[in-house]
């Protein structure tokens, strides 16, 4: 099993000893609070993953302790169980209704409540998983599939942030619209398979030159973009320079052919406090792009930084 830890919060000695006990067969890590405020600061420092709690303690109940984990900002779930002298069953329903998972009347015994705590591991365990499976979702929702690179989402969302801080602050942000040259060509002559070679290759490319501070996706079909911060024109233009070239150098042996394979390149820029929309800045450059295009291919063309 993973990683698993506990917070008992009773203000009783011995029943804190009579929870320590039943639990040391488990080997998981047990912290241990004598009032509810303890149990509070324990808690947001560790972040245990379940928290038995007694109902009656005397600064904070267990009712309220449920109710302050479940209202606080976490990133994953605590399973909570209430051990309370109290089996009435209003009070198990005010229990549960406060937060808690499940409860366990005192005097307990030892192996129910170690019953009790497994199915809460397991339910951790379980939420664990879910949260791996969204996460790998998520991460699937926000990448190009055969590069491996952001797709345009991604780059969309980033971006957005990237363009309100970049008013704020003042530093200027390039977006650099990229195509590959004479790609259906490539594709009809060689084959998809081929196809796939060469954007993966230009993807390598341009994760290769992408500072940490910068962001590079595939967009769509043959298009990639690069969005640069922090950079005037010049660096700008010798960063672009340089991934035209490094693909322009690069060969690729399909069917005996060795086969050239070149990009163009539109660049747009933003500098001053009031930022364009981003499909605005992606527009600029794609008409640099098509000037790019238009004037021969395998070359960089920049349009006047906006700046307002």
């Amino acid at each position: 099993m993973s990683s698993f830890s506990v917070l008992v919060a009773d203000d009783s000695p011995i029943y804190r000893k009579l929870v320590e006990h039943a639990l040391a067969e488990d080997s998981c890590p047990v912290s241990f609070a004598s009032s509810g405020h303890q149990a509070i600061e324990i808690f947001e420092r560790e972040h245990p993953d379940l928290v038995i709690t007694d109902w009656v303690m005397p600064d904070l109940t267990g009712i309220e302790l449920c109710q302050r984990i479940r209202t606080g900002a976490q990133s994953s779930y605590t399973y909570i169980i209430i051990l309370t002298s109290n089996a009435e069953k209003e009070n198990v329903v005010k229990g549960l209704s406060a937060g808690a998972d499940d409860y366990l009347t005192k005097p307990f015994h030892r192996d129910e409540l170690l019953a009790r705590v497994h199915v809460g591991r397991r339910l951790i365990d379980l939420h664990r998983q879910i949260e791996a499976k969204n996460r790998l979702l998520e991460e699937l929702a926000l990448t190009d599939p055969l590069t491996g690179l952001p797709n345009r989402r991604a780059i969309e969302d980033w971006s957005a942030r990237q363009l309100s801080g970049a008013a704020r602050h003042g530093f200027s942000l390039w977006a650099v619209l990229m195509d590959l040259d004479h790609f259906k060509s490539v594709n009809d002559t060689y084959g998809h398979d081929a196809g796939d070679t060469v954007l993966k290759k230009f993807g390598e490319v341009l994760r290769a030159n992408t500072r940490l501070s910068d962001i590079c996706g595939r967009i769509g079909g043959e298009e990639f973009l690069l969005i640069l911060t922090h950079a005037d024109e010049k660096s700008v233009l010798v960063v672009v320079e340089r991934i035209r070239k490094h693909l322009a150098a690069e060969r690729f042996i399909w069917n005996g052919s060795t086969v050239q394979v070149t990009a163009s390149f539109g660049v747009a820029g933003f500098s001053g406090k009031q930022a364009p929309e981003f499909n605005q800045l992606v527009a600029q450059a794609d008409a640099a792009l098509y000037r790019a295009k238009d004037q021969g291919r395998n070359r960089v063309e920049l349009v006047s930084v906006t700046s307002a």
